[in-house]
Order: structure tokens, then sequence, then C-alpha cells
């Protein structure tokens, strides 16, 4: 069994989290943080075993502060 690190990304609409890995393009929802991590685990061991991908090199996820004028 292989073993992948994949970045997720996890926001709120409405009242439910949703969780998404960009690197593959699956995504899932619940009531909580949690839940939605665990719903996009599983979603995306599924579409990796149905989908073999290719070795892709190592990302991260970071912020930037950026100032800017708002408009008049």
């Amino acid at each position: 069994m292989k073993t992948r690190k994949l970045a997720v990304i996890v926001y709120q609409e409405d009242d439910v989290y949703i969780a998404e890995c960009p690197e593959i393009g699956t995504v899932d929802q619940g009531e909580t943080i949690e839940a939605a991590i665990e719903g996009l685990k599983a979603a995306t061991q599924l579409y990796l075993e149905s989908f073999p991908m290719p070795e892709i090199s190592p990302r991260f996820v970071t912020n930037i502060e950026v100032s800017y004028a708002e408009a008049a």
C-alpha cells in the first residue's frame, strides 16, 4: 500500500464544511471540519485506487499579505 501527503483546503458554506484536495480534485463535505476531512480522505483513497496518479512534486500552502488601495 502506498501513502501520499496531499494538500487540503477547508472552508465553510452555509452550515456545512467543504474539504477539497486540489492536487487530485476530490471534494467532500461534513457538519464538522473533522467529518469533512475524513470524508475527503475516503473519497481520495477510492479515487486513487481507481485512477492511479503519477508521482507529483511536493507542494505546500502558505499565506501572503498584500497591501492595496481601495477603489473610490
